[in-house]
């Protein structure tokens, strides 16, 4: 994925007062990470929007601080308000581009589905959404591909050990048997189940993701918690004000500021 870039500034603007940036269109967030020291910074709620959607968990991104400064970081965390669904509040993990990362990345179907497919007997049914993978922070792919060309009969399958990816540098951490895909009779219970329980969560993801930019443009302004909202809800761990996080899983530190 190629390198991004975003523009923040030094924040000392902290607790409940945050409320105001928000009313600004500017978000408040946290910088932390492995043997770094932390740091309180803020964005441009429409200029994150433009990034995250490019970006996602896995796009390394340039967080240029001020005039200087340059911090190479992954989006860890996004906090959002748990009445309006606004985004509230971001915390970018600092990486070692000589460390490699673990992250989840999201796996995608290519290739074209087999003619019983069109006909309606059989489909293809993705049983794995995403995959741990370790690699350096400039090597995580944005999406793993697994091409469903070669899915001829019922009960054909690829499993994890089959997707394509540089095994020199990305590791999956996976039981290589696990199947991703497989072709399963249209009519069949099993099918019916999993079909249902897959689209429900790929309507969920997709909602979070696109209810969540387009109301971040419209940043909450009451309640309180994360940073002076209420009841404000995470993805992923949050980072404590200054402290650090291990660079594969492990809970980030959690932000605490004076209100």
């Amino acid at each position: 994925m190629d390198r991004l870039s975003l523009h923040a500034e030094e924040r000392k603007v902290l607790g409940k007062k945050v409320k105001n940036l928000r009313k600004d269109g500017i978000l408040p967030a946290h910088v932390f990470g492995k043997g770094v020291e932390g740091e309180s910074v803020s964005v441009i709620a429409k200029d994150f929007l433009k990034v995250f959607k490019t970006a996602g968990e896995t796009g390394l991104i340039d967080l240029k601080i001020g005039a200087e400064k340059v911090r190479p970081v992954l989006i860890r965390e996004v906090s959002y308000n748990p009445v309006s669904g606004d985004l509230i509040h971001i915390d970018f993990y600092q990486v070692n581009l000589l460390e490699k990362v673990k992250v989840s990345v999201p796996i995608v179907q290519i290739g074209d589905q087999p003619e019983s497919v069109h006909l309606g007997e059989t489909i293809v049914l993705q049983t794995l959404n995403e995959v741990e993978v370790e690699a350096l922070p400039a090597d995580l792919p944005e999406n793993i591909e697994v091409d469903i060309t070669s899915l001829k009969n019922v009960d054909d399958a690829i499993t994890v050990g089959q997707l394509s990816v540089d095994k020199e540098k990305i590791t999956i951490h996976a039981d290589p048997e696990e199947i991703v895909v497989k072709l399963a009779p249209a009519v069949s219970a099993e099918t019916q189940a999993l079909l249902e329980e897959q689209a429900a969560e790929q309507a969920a993801a997709a909602a979070e993701t696109e209810e969540g930019a387009e109301k971040a443009a419209h940043p909450a302004e009451g309640g309180e918690g994360a940073e002076g909202e209420e009841g404000a809800v995470a993805e992923g761990e949050a980072p404590a004000e200054g402290g650090e996080a291990p660079s594969e899983g492990g809970e980030a530190p959690k932000e605490e500021e004076n209100k």
